[in-house]
């Protein structure tokens, strides 16, 4: 085992809770393994390490996110995600790669939304001139949770939102019969609510959404 990754694993083994992985094993629809280690826990854990710990190039950072990824151990995919963040000191224009790797390896709704909140807005700022081109290709890809990444890796960015590219994404797929697409649409547009609800409720009104998309876009502005 990488001896990055061993501190980490014998800790996870150390608090495993069969309950609570039997409980979230259900959850995830038996598509995964897990130690039972809950979020609060597993900050415990990792966040402490990851401030004493680093990793000093790209090349490892690689190897260690992608042994991580083929981990059956579904809180390892989660500890993948932390490391990748707290070490963009080494992301490049080129690590888009990896990021991309780990949207369509083992994908569920967990860990693309994770790799949304926590990689893909920071990275689109850092490499600005990746966004159309990289998002797009994923927009008109045939993987759902790329097409689902492209909808949503804006959800963080309030008033410097493209409202010309969150339209164009949303409407490409507004029919889409897949309930993570049509969920990612009304999150994005609830997201977006915050800051300009004005435009949502527009957008909403001008363009016909499946109910779900359009419950979860007026959510916030209906309360």
């Amino acid at each position: 085992m990488n001896p990055f990754i061993e501190p980490i694993y014998q800790a996870f083994q150390k608090n495993a809770d069969a309950t609570n992985a039997s409980d979230m094993k259900a959850y995830m629809l038996n598509k995964f393994e897990f130690f039972g280690i809950k979020t609060p826990l597993r900050d415990e854990i990792v966040k402490p390490y990851l401030k004493e710990h680093s990793i000093k190039n790209f090349s490892d950072l690689d190897q260690v996110i992608k042994a991580l990824w083929e981990m059956p151990e579904r809180e390892m995919q989660y500890f993948a995600i932390d490391i990748f963040l707290s070490h963009k000191k080494l992301w490049s224009q080129s690590s888009i790669k990896l990021i991309e790797y780990c949207i369509v390896q083992k994908s569920w709704w967990d860990s693309v939304d994770g790799i949304v909140g926590d990689w893909l807005g920071t990275y689109f700022t850092l490499f600005s001139e990746q966004t159309f081109l990289i998002t797009s290709q994923w927009n008109k890809s045939n993987n759902i949770w790329l097409q689902r990444s492209s909808i949503l890796f804006q959800k963080s960015y309030k008033k410097n939102t493209d409202t010309a590219l969150l339209s164009s994404y949303i409407l490409k797929h507004k029919d889409s019969k897949e309930f993570f697409i049509r969920k990612a649409i009304g999150w994005a547009l609830r997201e977006y609510s915050k800051t300009n609800p004005e435009w949502v409720i527009s957008f909403v009104a001008n363009n016909k959404l499946s109910p779900l998309s359009e419950k979860e876009a007026l959510k916030r502005i209906s309360n």
